[in-house]
């Protein structure tokens, strides 16, 4: 027997970028929620995305979000700890509340005491690209999304935002908080940090002999800051930990070159290109 999809009759999205723009793209697309609200700070934002029929309503007030069933948080991560106890006052004793925060021990930390019917995720989607009009009703599917219970997250809510994932076509991973702040620093945040880097170590002026190698090696590194400085300081504790290690790495590399060990630097290409061939 077939399970029954989970159905929201009004759900509201504060943050209606690329994240938040295409997640209310997909609801419709896939008849989840009958009615969406969206929350932004710029009139702008707003327009478009009722242009584009990604939401119903729009508003730069947080007030238009107290009669919803689901409220999923889709701003940058200090945003988000930022509103958290203002926006509790609002809404209805019984609405769930989500986030698609990219730290999670933080956000997790703070949001369950004050929303009883919290549960963080992450869906592992997007792109260096920001704002609505780069958003798209298929961004999630056939992508993973991270859900961080704890034991306060009751089994009711758990279910349903997990339901909610897996029909906008995600794989769906449970981790606690730490678990994935831990993961994530070494798959996504120390990648971003490496792409800044490396961007920011290169002479303008060696740019235009650049070819495919470091366009595909830093295209990540066209993300938005505001963004990401939220997120490696939210997480910097397991951001700092790996990239001790990718320096001590680094440091490895650089004694196998000064020392012309072509057996180590072969030894150390061979395992990383094993790794890579590995990634689908």
């Amino acid at each position: 027997m077939r399970k029954k999809s989970v159905k929201f009759k009004k759900v509201a999205i504060i943050g209606t970028g690329l994240m938040g723009g295409s997640l209310a793209l997909a609801l419709k697309k896939k008849k989840i929620a009958a009615e969406i609200i969206g929350v932004a700070r710029h009139k702008k934002t707003l327009r478009l995305a009722k242009k584009i029929r990604a939401i119903d309503i729009g508003s730069q007030d947080l007030k238009a979000v107290q009669d919803a069933e689901l409220i999923i948080l889709a701003t940058p991560v200090n945003v988000i700890l930022g509103m958290a106890r203002k926006l509790s006052a609002l809404l209805k004793k019984e609405a769930i509340v989500t986030d698609l925060g990219s730290t999670k021990k933080e956000i997790v930390t703070q949001l369950e005491r004050v929303f009883p019917n919290y549960i963080g995720a992450h869906p592992l989607a997007g792109s260096q690209e920001s704002g609505i009009e780069y958003s798209r009703s298929d961004m999630f599917s056939d992508s993973l999304c991270l859900l961080t219970p704890t034991a306060k997250t009751k089994k009711n809510v758990l279910s349903k935002i997990r339901s909610l994932w897996k029909e906008l076509g995600a794989r769906v991973i449970l981790l606690s908080p730490a678990e994935h702040d831990r993961i994530i620093a070494f798959v996504s945040h120390l990648p971003h940090l490496v792409a800044f880097g490396l961007m920011d170590l290169i002479p303008r002026d060696y740019l235009k002999f650049s070819a495919s190698g470091l366009r595909d090696t830093t295209r990540i590194a066209a993300s938005g800051a505001h963004l990401w400085q939220d997120i490696f300081i939210t997480n910097r504790k397991e951001i700092l930990g790996s990239l001790k290690k990718f320096n001590k790495l680094l440091k490895e590399f650089e004694r196998s070159i000064s020392r012309e060990d072509r057996k180590r630097l072969s030894e150390l290409i061979i395992k990383a290109k094993d790794k890579r061939d590995s990634l689908r």
